[in-house]
């Protein structure tokens, strides 16, 4: 009969029973001291969750030239105050997308009467970046979400945030789980489809165009729409081309993207690489054209000459919609709302930055059920430096993190010293 040999003092540990080929092992290898603890079970360490944190969130009055947009519609602030955060937006802020004052109060938000009071919020949500007289109002380490448009941006500007020490975040940079820009998304949409209802208004003699119906009815040949990139903008304004029965044409430089929209549009439509002399062949006949190309990083390229402009139909419409980053016309100007086309040989150019503020009110939703969710997000993980750690899509969007320039591409715009955002973050 062999030996049993048993633990001094216990034989069972937190109910398990202890192997005695361990035990014996423990004895072959005592002159070691190796002490029993390691060969016993270890307990296991459970994450502890995040607390969750109330906001303290503002909304300012848009004071862009034709900003109509506004950052929170009434139902998504009820749904933050019902959650427990604090909510104040300044009076008016919501009226040019026909949103009052009292819808907001209704839905538990503070109306402030100046400026002054909504930047004492933590986290100031914009449409528009913010003016310069606006930056004065920040405070320091105020984290401010809104976007960055480079076309109207200095160095001066960036300084100017970067010595208020804040965490600025551009909302147009953010990434979702997917990869997708939701913001950039949502507006393209937007401003796809209704690129395509604002070249139809000056396709006809109300507004001295050549007199023509965009679209196609039966036993007359359809308009002709070229469409400049196969992104999002692309996709929705060839789906409402498409829709009202017109002829499409689609360029990009990428094939993935032509790929693509083919699929998402269901049909198979005349796409293209950008080559000048194909593409200067098709704007010849063209009634429409479409500048829906999106910059990588910094300005659009300008792909449509003057001279391909020239040999364009008198009486057709450009609208560049990449007029935000440049544009990809040689002939395109900025323009506004108010004044909102030019004629260049005999070509109607419309070439206003924000299409999306034409319809405020649409636009404010697609804004809200990006942030919404996402200020609910930051309160989930307790603060902004907790969802920047553990958040990549999030942390895409940062461009200022507590005063300093963590985005490389504009330290080199703007020759400003740049920071890895990751680095930082390890630090803090």
């Amino acid at each position: 009969m062999k030996e049993l040999f048993l633990f001094p003092e216990k034989t069972f540990v937190n109910s398990f029973v202890f192997p005695t080929s361990l035990y014996m092992k423990q004895r072959e290898h005592s002159s070691k001291n190796i002490p029993i603890s390691i060969l016993l079970p270890q307990e296991e360490m459970l994450e502890v969750a995040t607390r969750k944190h109330n906001l303290y969130i503002g909304i300012p009055k848009e004071t862009s030239f034709q900003e109509n947009r506004v950052a929170l519609v009434p139902d998504a602030v009820s749904v933050l105050v019902n959650n427990g955060h604090r909510v104040v937006i300044e009076t008016n802020a919501g009226k040019m997308s026909n949103f009052q004052d009292n819808e907001y109060s209704e839905a538990g938000a503070d109306i402030a009467h100046s400026p002054e009071e909504v930047y004492k919020a933590d986290i100031i949500l914009k449409v528009a970046p913010p003016s310069e007289k606006e930056i004065e109002l920040i405070r320091p380490k105020q984290i401010l979400l809104s976007t960055l448009q480079l076309s109207t941006q200095s160095d001066s500007y960036m300084r100017s945030l970067m010595n208020k020490r804040v965490t600025a975040i551009a909302y147009g940079w953010v990434q979702d789980k997917e990869g997708i820009y939701p913001v950039i998304r949502a507006m393209g949409e937007i401003a796809g489809s209704a690129s395509i209802l604002i070249a139809a208004e000056y396709l006809s003699n109300v507004n001295n165009g050549p007199g023509l119906i965009l679209g196609g009815i039966s036993g007359i040949s359809p308009t002709e729409v070229v469409i400049l990139g196969a992104g999002t903008v692309g996709e929705f304004a060839a789906r409402a081309a498409i829709g009202l029965g017109a002829t499409v044409k689609i360029f990009d430089n990428s094939l993935y993207k032509l790929r693509r929209i083919q699929t998402a549009l269901g049909r198979r439509v005349f796409t293209s690489v950008i080559q000048p002399r194909v593409l200067q062949k098709h704007l010849k006949t063209a009634d429409v054209v479409i500048g829906a190309i999106r910059a990588t990083k910094g300005r659009t390229p300008c792909v449509v000459s003057e001279e391909m402009v020239k040999d364009m139909k008198d009486g057709s419409v450009i609208v560049d919609v990449s007029i935000d980053e440049g544009g990809c016309f040689e002939t395109s100007q900025v323009t506004n709302h108010a004044q909102p086309i030019f004629r260049k040989h005999g070509v109607i150019h419309y070439c206003v930055p924000n299409i999306p503020s034409r319809v405020s009110r649409t636009a404010s939703y697609a804004f809200s059920t990006v942030f919404g969710p996402l200020i609910m997000r930051i309160a989930d993980f307790g603060s902004v430096d907790r969802m920047l750690k553990q958040d990549a899509g999030f942390r895409k969007g940062i461009y200022i993190y507590n005063g300093m320039l963590t985005n490389k591409y504009l330290g080199e715009l703007f020759n400003i010293p740049a920071k890895d955002i990751n680095l930082l973050l390890a630090a803090f």
